[in-house]
């Protein structure tokens, strides 16, 4: 380390990574720096970079930035952050857990905290920031950092150019998770000549739905020494992400929207506290299939700790797409009858159960006998009913609509969006009303599965706070609130979380929630591939595919719908009860080859194999997904053709190091697939083909089941 400019204040070592606390001597401003532990002795203590603040803050009334033409662009680097300098930092272990918090201080004795956690074996860590008021008067932040690293990349000096490139996420509807992959000069982030313009890129989503338009994930990859760093935030609201470069580093950064994003401004009184959400953090050898991985294996905690219900991966029935909201006593009878001792365990009646969405009254027209009966008969089946609610919006025909005293508002106004508004959950009467129409109702008629849909996005806040930012944010604290005490309530209660398909795939409501509806793609074509790409953003074992059938189904296309289901939560739907006995023989023997490699789809490494995939709605080429298991020898291997032609076979030379092993296949022609040692033959018979294989696997010789990072 160049002890003219720059000192290591501390180094601390999480399992493979390594953070390395960075002291600029002059400023005394902190930086952090990860690197995989073993690629410490790599780092290029002579490259040329400033020491960016480990927390990004911006202070309302402290004007400037440390770059030219900064503003209205950006917030990070502002002078506020240069007010805080190093003040302490502690490091504590207790019962296998490692924290660090460092504490960094201004001249009106405002602190920041820092705040590294770490689990013994956990392959990321997390990282949240707290304002601290000790001065004597009010303060207000237009911005806070959850995490902030620098030096990427350390290991070489100057600015590396041709070494760098950016991994985003991004999502619309019906469309998640298409992972774009960008060369930092392609994003214009390389230093200018002078070095004091201040270059950024951000990116982010504004309003309740975060994963919109981009997922809240980063990743940058140094390409000649094929390291990655990651990041995640988990915040179901108003989020950014940032990446700038003003000299040879390039610093990445990320938490609630800020004041140019988010519309946010917080007051912060003497004494009080203000923390950031929380941000999972990782750096690997390895690419962005590697690091995107590590980040959502932290999710594992929060998932565990569901109903025990959920320990063997059950199987879905939701009704959904066979009813299209028209369900009805007759309609469940009739599907119940189909798939009882099938393997399926929950049974979901979506919307349309009700009279009008936020009055939720059962329709005594669809159920003549009551929802009770019907909740009955599932249980009678063995099976655990489940229920749809949107809880948190109301209709513009329903008697909720009209109570604007207890909807969100912005200026005075109350927000509309899509014929819907939406209740204040900051408001305790609200509270107490859902408590009643939602929980009260799980509780009398006994359903123990809820799926939240949310359809709508309130935008850039609401009033009640000090901006419409910190009300949104208040508000969405809120909704968080409520759903934990559902849980309280309710602790066996299995609880799927979907926006619209998939528009709140964050850490935060994955956390709480023991799956998610991995998207709106019913029955596109396309369903294999946003099952796969969502494998770098939440579990597979909490992500519910769709596998939709129908009795104008073909062989072929029922084997292309169930594989495709197996890449994550099986969730059956469709008209299920006019399938003949040969198409239900192929659904029960899908349910049952489900159930057979849940052990890999619970936990486990995801690899992918296959040109690049352009168009979503007309896809062509071929995908194929490796999943080996991280707590026994299982695996699985899942195939699918899309648009073109096939006259040679499809070859997949999978992972070095490993033998593997067929044990079972599921698909047409069980002679299309043909596996030898590490190598996978398939030899389709054309088009939109699905192909499944279940598999054991050890690795040779004695190499460490880490699957690449």
């Amino acid at each position: 380390m160049d002890t003219q400019k720059r000192t290591a204040l501390s180094e601390v070592i999480c399992g493979d990574m390594a953070f390395q606390y960075i002291l600029d001597n002059k400023t005394r401003n902190v930086g952090l720096i990860a690197v995989p532990s073993g690629m410490l002795s790599q780092i290029d203590t002579r490259k040329e970079y400033a020491v960016l603040s480990l927390i990004q803050v911006k202070l309302l009334g402290d004007e400037g930035f440390r770059g030219l033409f900064a503003r209205g662009r950006t917030m990070v680097n502002s002078l506020s952050s240069w007010g805080f300098t190093f003040h302490d930092q502690t490091v504590s272990e207790r019962d296998g857990r490692r924290t660090v918090v460092t504490y960094l201080q201004n001249e009106k004795n405002c602190v920041l905290e820092h705040h590294l956690a770490w689990h013994e074996g956990d392959r990321a860590v997390t990282l949240h920031s707290v304002f601290r008021n000790d001065s004597g008067e009010d303060a207000a932040l237009e911005m806070l950092s959850s995490f902030s690293l620098g030096a990427i990349t350390p290991f070489e000096v100057g600015d590396t150019p041709d070494t760098l490139i950016m991994h985003r996420l991004r999502s619309r509807w019906a469309d998640e998770g298409r992972l774009e992959t960008i060369p930092v000069e392609d994003l214009q982030l390389e230093p200018s000549f002078s070095g004091v313009s201040a270059n950024t890129i951000r990116f982010g989503q504004t309003g309740t739905m975060p994963v919109r338009e981009y997922f809240p994930f980063i990743a940058v990859e140094d390409t000649k020494r094929r390291v990655s760093w990651g990041a995640q935030l988990a915040w179901p609201g108003s989020w950014q992400m940032e990446a700038c470069r003003q000299d040879d580093a390039l610093h990445v950064s990320g938490g609630l929207a800020d004041r140019l994003s988010g519309h946010w401004i917080k007051k912060i009184r003497p004494g009080e506290r203000f923390a950031a959400p929380e941000a999972i953090v990782s750096v690997t050898k390895g690419g962005v299939d590697a690091v995107s991985q590590r980040l959502t294996s932290l999710h594992y905690r929060a998932w565990e700790h569901q109903s025990q219900t959920e320990e063997r991966l059950p199987a879905v029935f939701n009704e959904w797409c066979m009813t299209w909201g028209g369900v009805s006593a007759d309609s469940v009878e009739r599907a119940v009858k189909r798939v009882k001792d099938s393997g399926i365990r929950y049974f979901v009646m979506d919307a349309g159960w009700y009279d009008k969405m936020g009055d939720w009254n059962p329709n005594a027209e669809h159920f003549p006998g009551g929802i009770e009966k019907t909740a009955q008969k599932i249980r009678d089946m063995g099976m655990i009913p489940g229920i749809w609610f949107e809880y948190e919006c109301c209709e513009e025909t329903s008697k909720a609509f009209s109570r604007s005293e207890h909807l969100l508002c912005l200026d005075g106004h109350v927000i509309t969006e899509s014929g819907r508004r939406f209740w204040d959950l900051r408001d305790p009467y609200v509270r107490t009303y859902l408590a009643e129409k939602v929980t009260g109702f799980l509780k009398k008629y006994g359903f123990g599965y809820l799926k939240i849909d949310y359809n709508a996005n309130i935008g850039i806040g609401c009033d009640g706070g000090e901006s419409p930012g910190e009300g949104l944010r208040q508000h969405v604290a809120g909704v968080l609130e409520f759903l934990r005490e559902i849980r309280r309530e309710l602790p066996d209660l299995v609880i799927e979380n979907c926006s619209s398909g998939g528009h709140r795939l964050e850490p935060c409501m994955m956390g709480l929630t023991a799956m998610a509806s991995f998207s709106d793609a019913h029955e596109n074509a396309h369903i294999p591939v946003i099952a796969a790409n969502l494998h770098r953003a939440v579990l597979p074992c909490q992500a519910q595919i769709w596998a939709v059938v129908r009795k104008s189904d073909s062989t072929r296309r029922l084997y292309y719908t169930m594989t495709a289901g197996v890449l994550g939560r099986l969730c059956l739907s469709g008209n299920i009860d006019e399938l003949d006995a040969a198409q239900w023989d192929i659904v029960k023997e899908g349910i049952d080859f489900y159930y057979k490699i849940t052990a890999a789809i619970k936990k486990g490494f995801t690899y992918w194999f296959g040109p690049e995939i352009k168009s979503y709605r007309h896809p062509k080429g071929w995908q194929a997904i490796l999943r080996l298991s991280d707590e026994t020898t299982d695996a699985y291997a899942v195939v699918h053709t899309f648009a073109g032609e096939f006259k040679e076979p499809i070859v997949i030379q999978l992972p070095e190091g490993y033998m593997f092993e067929p044990a079972e296949s599921y698909m047409e022609n069980r002679e299309a697939a043909v596996l030898e040692r590490n190598t996978l033959k398939i030899s389709p018979a054309g088009e939109f083909q699905g192909f499944a294989l279940r598999m054991k696997y050890m690795p040779e010789g004695k190499q460490e089941n880490n699957h690449g990072g």
